[in-house]
């Protein structure tokens, strides 16, 4: 039913950029809020940053605030995670998630020299 497909990771030098992107289907997705969370090894899952389901309000976690930003485009059922500036400690298979759904297999994304 509801499918988040993340793509866009890959191996990246610190202070660099990186576009993640989450393709939806199975479901209205203009109707949702939606988000960005991610996970660095060893570490708990955290969220990274909120996009209302108009693309009109946003909220970022304070690690990544001026950095990162969180965008969608509900015509093409998309949404997206501009990434510059990256830290090593930004490193961390990132999930897009909508309200109720389950996990999906996340985008590997490694910054590092």
């Amino acid at each position: 039913q509801v499918q988040l497909v993340e793509s866009g990771g890959g191996l990246v030098q610190p202070g660099g950029s990186l576009r993640l992107s989450c393709a939806a289907s199975g479901f209205t997705f203009r109707n949702y809020a939606m988000s960005w969370y991610r996970q660095a090894p060893g570490k708990e899952r955290e969220l990274v940053a909120l996009i209302s389901s108009a693309g009109s309000s946003t909220n970022y976690a304070e690690s990544v605030k001026g950095r990162f930003t969180i965008s969608r485009d509900n015509a093409k059922n998309t949404m997206y995670l501009q990434m510059n500036s990256l830290k090593p400690e930004d490193t961390a298979v990132y999930y897009c998630r909508r309200r109720g759904s389950d996990w999906g297999r996340g985008t590997q994304v490694t910054v590092s020299s």
